[in-house]
């Protein structure tokens, strides 16, 4: 009789860890969503209006560092012209600007 009792008790005891445990879990994947995920998210969006808004003309700084002028943009690619010389052309990808200055900004 007192094995029985026992092994009840055990079962209690082990469904409230299970509960616990479960609202822990979701604690910190609500965490990790709003203070990790939901802003890496808003930094994409964010990334991906900047380069549909790119026009030729605009200022851009490459994730190099190195700063150009836009001369042609086509789907996925941008031709950036660097410095004062007009020889240096370079086709890169759109993913490779890091920022973009509007030229009627200034």
């Amino acid at each position: 009789m007192g094995i029985l009792l026992t092994g009840s008790a055990e079962q209690a005891a082990t469904g409230g860890l299970g509960i616990g445990m479960i609202l822990w879990l979701v604690l910190i994947f609500g965490f990790m969503y709003f203070f990790m995920i939901r802003p890496q998210k808003k930094e994409q969006k964010k990334m991906a209006a900047m380069l549909s808004a790119l026009e030729v003309g605009d200022c851009v700084l490459t994730s190099s560092g190195f700063y150009g002028i836009v001369i042609d943009i086509t789907d996925d690619t941008v031709i950036v012209e660097f410095g004062n010389n007009k020889n240096c052309r370079i086709p890169m990808q759109k993913s490779a600007i890091s920022q973009v200055e509007k030229a009627d900004a200034e």
